[in-house]
């Protein structure tokens, strides 16, 4: 699969060993200084693009995204779909999010509640969380051995290398937010009565495990970031820069895929009275 100059950018390298902390998560990729005093601006014009791109996806209707968004508690999946998505048509998109699994899908294969969530063919498919969950925090909280890991390791690039031949293309992205911005975020809830709802106690069960999860994602990133579906680790402390980082991926990746208009004969000399 070709790839774009963002997508080179942001790309984990493939089959060398990656950790998030090379990753600065203050970073402002792709952005001149001149740049973000437009950002604004600039994202107004891409979500008209992404718009445009959307309808002729979802009107092709033989081709599909699946976008993967992983994060730590507060790293911003909520406020990409929000606001990367706005003003795209709703029926071309489909947004999932996976939580602790419940006990009807505790008792199959760990797969099989993100295969019944995949996109349809002309759609946009979001993943907020996903099948790496039951990689990382189930290995963090000592529910899977490290054995077990490594044959999930296997099975999902097995996966989506199968939804790559399938005409899914998968673009997997890790919002990368440090402590001390996660730590603000957190309080930022607590102290605002219209979020607290989104905050729990377990969060900071978590949080305490700061380095075990950046240790997991790093890991299982980097045995999971292929040619055909790799890793794109997009800083995240600025959540403009994100949405920018974002929103250009997924730009550049519906241009190289280039979804057309279906061609329609048979027209000709019809007029409605």
């Amino acid at each position: 699969m070709a790839l774009s100059h963002s997508e080179r950018h942001l790309k984990v390298p493939v089959g060398k060993p990656f950790h998030l902390d090379s990753v600065n998560p203050s970073a402002t990729p792709g952005l001149r200084d001149s740049d973000k005093a437009n950002l604004k601006e600039t994202l107004e014009k891409m979500h008209d693009q992404l718009s445009d791109l959307q309808a002729r996806l979802w009107a092709e209707h033989s081709r599909s995204i699946l976008l993967v968004l992983q994060a730590l508690d507060s790293g911003g999946k909520d406020g990409t779909i929000r606001r990367v998505f706005k003003g795209v048509n709703p029926q071309g998109v489909k947004v999932t999010g996976f939580r602790q699994p419940t006990v009807t899908e505790a008792a199959h294969d760990f797969l099989w509640r993100i295969n019944s969530a995949l996109p349809a063919k002309g759609e946009i498919g979001i993943f907020n969380r996903s099948h790496y969950e039951d990689v990382v925090a189930a290995y963090v909280t000592k529910e899977i051995s490290d054995k077990e890991r490594h044959r999930r390791f296997e099975e999902i690039r097995n996966f989506e290398d199968y939804l790559d031949r399938n005409q899914i293309d998968v673009v997997k992205v890790f919002l990368h937010i440090s402590s001390d911005e996660q730590k603000k975020r957190f309080q930022e809830r607590i102290d605002d009565p219209l979020k607290q709802w989104k905050f729990s106690k377990t969060d900071l069960e978590t949080r305490k495990q700061w380095d075990e999860y950046q240790d997991a994602y790093s890991e299982a990133i980097s045995a999971t970031s292929t040619e055909e579906s790799p890793w794109f680790v997009i800083p995240a402390n600025h959540r403009l820069s994100r949405d920018y980082s974002i929103m250009k991926l997924l730009l550049d990746r519906l241009e190289l895929m280039n979804p057309q208009y279906p061609r329609v004969t048979g027209l000709e000399g019809i007029t409605i009275d």
